[in-house]
């Protein structure tokens, strides 16, 4: 049981304030050895400001840290380290070029060391941990997963006895979730205390022994995991009934679906099989379902010019004429927009302003010619910002420092401000709080009612269930079921992805 296991690290009464806005106020939180414990909240509650805290990259302004009682003052990373804490970032740290051995040893490396002698160290150290991983392998060779265990690794080699993991999952298919969660029982069955942050609740609910829930800086509860469920998880995290908003959501689902907009035949993300055929019509929100690698990112990336499609590989019509975009820039000229699943490598400029991002993304599709305008910028920003309710900061501040879900809202104001006709949204809640899921399934739903044919790529089932007019199920390359809504439900979605 939790309760007797030796207190490792405590925060008592730790404030933060950035300006005169408190990201912590008088939080108190623990881990024990031997236990994990998971950290919740929307975007902007203060689990990112809270988990630096503890990993040195950010002082309190008021409280305490204590290491097995002992009060610390951790200056940098490197101190916390030395203490014993380690935290392993959504973004890994890994040294593309370095080879497996090399990053478990960087910042540690001897004056005189054989590249033999770091292969066998790093193949003990994985070895313990159960990971198949060659130590000569070099990190830019490696998958996410990968990238993760390797990470993982480098903390425990580290000898840490706190490792901190934000957003561990949000990259991962679900087999390498599962590998994920058998490392994790591993470390702590070793006696390590496990910090998890995640947005995916069912996660904390099954993985963790403890569960605190931050709101606005402030702690909101804090106890024994089987003591809650999602909904009751939600309303503290969000202060209001999300499920209740998401069944308005689906309650204003109005299809009145027009003309067929773009026709897809035979359209096949790895060149062989019969591809992917199916229809879409102005005014209606397809889902399109599936595994990961039955080919949904892909076929939409095809139609939309991100990737090549070869002559052969399909018919694509958009508005009764054959279509085959080389570069996202034709397709985007014609109306068809993709909104990628990852914001940060490929969405945003995230060294700029929000006004910024949008009006470069405008300008894609209406032209380069004249001056760059202000005044337009200004224009462009406030009216996306007003309508996607785009809030929290400063309008100077860069992408970068906005929460994850107010990010994706620029995402799609960027593609939004392109005036297109049909949107493939992939994961468009992806990374985004539960309170911001629903307002933008509202957006999703606006754009059909406002005539636009949209198609939302979801892993997330509810998500599916909640914005789609019909439904497509993807397998292996192939479209292998078509639902009406009404004929729709989670079960029979994964029974015919998986069969």
């Amino acid at each position: 049981m939790t309760q007797h296991l030796q207190l490792v690290i405590s925060i008592r009464g730790g404030s933060k304030r950035f300006g005169g806005a408190y990201a912590l106020d008088s939080v108190d939180f623990d881990v024990r050895a031997g236990e994990i414990h998971a950290l919740l909240g929307e975007n902007g509650a203060g689990k990112s400001t809270l988990a630096k805290v503890m990993a040195g990259a950010v002082q309190l302004s008021a409280g305490s840290l204590m290491i097995d009682g002992e009060e610390k003052h951790f200056r940098s990373p490197t101190d916390s380290l030395a203490a014993g804490v380690a935290m392993v970032y959504q973004e890994t740290s890994l040294i593309p070029t370095m080879t497996v051995a090399q990053n478990l040893r960087l910042g540690r490396e001897p004056f005189l060391g054989r590249p033999s002698a770091a292969n066998a160290e790093a193949r003990e150290a994985l070895v313990r941990l159960n990971i198949d991983i060659a130590p000569d392998t070099l990190a830019e060779k490696l998958g996410p997963a990968q990238r993760q265990m390797v990470e993982i690794a480098r903390a425990v080699h580290l000898n840490a006895r706190v490792i901190i993991f934000d957003e561990p999952t949000q990259s991962l298919a679900p087999d390498e979730r599962h590998k994920l969660f058998n490392l994790l029982t591993v470390l702590r069955q070793q006696g390590k205390a496990i910090v998890f942050i995640t947005h995916a609740l069912e996660e904390a609910l099954t993985m963790s022994d403890r569960i605190t829930v931050l709101r606005d800086g402030k702690r909101m509860v804090c106890g024994p995991a089987k003591l809650y469920d999602r909904a009751t998880l939600v309303t503290l995290m969000v202060g209001r009934d999300v499920a209740a908003a998401e069944a308005q959501v689906a309650s204003e689902r109005s299809a009145r679906p027009g003309d067929v907009v773009l026709e897809v035949e035979g359209v096949s993300p790895g060149g062989a099989g019969k591809g992917m055929s199916f229809t879409l019509r102005a005014g209606e929100v397809v889902g399109l379902a599936g595994l990961v690698g039955s080919g949904r990112t892909e076929v939409a990336k095809l139609i939309a010019g991100v990737s090549p499609r070869r002559r052969d590989a399909g018919t694509v019509r958009l508005k009764g004429k054959p279509v085959r975009f080389t570069t996202p820039g034709e397709a985007i000229a014609a109306g068809v927009v993709y909104v990628t699943e990852d914001r940060k490598a490929n969405g945003l400029f995230l060294s700029m302003t929000t006004g910024d991002n949008i009006y470069l993304s405008a300008l894609a599709r209406r032209g380069w010619a004249g001056l760059y305008s202000r005044a337009e910028r200004r224009r462009l920003s406030d009216h996306w910002r007003s309508r996607l309710n785009i809030t929290g900061l400063d309008r100077s501040a860069p992408a970068s420092v906005y929460s994850g879900g107010n990010q994706q809202k620029i995402v799609i104001a960027k593609a939004l401000a392109q005036g297109p006709d049909v949107i493939f949204f992939d994961e468009p809640t992806r990374g985004v709080d539960v309170g911001a899921a629903p307002h933008i399934h509202r957006v999703v739903r606006r754009l059909a009612d406002e005539g636009k044919a949209v198609v939302v790529i979801s892993s997330y089932l509810p998500e599916i269930l909640a914005v789609s007019d019909r439904i497509l199920v993807a397998r292996e390359g192939e479209i292998a079921v078509e639902l009406e809504r009404s004929q729709a439900s989670e079960d029979r979605i994964m029974h015919a992805a998986a069969h």
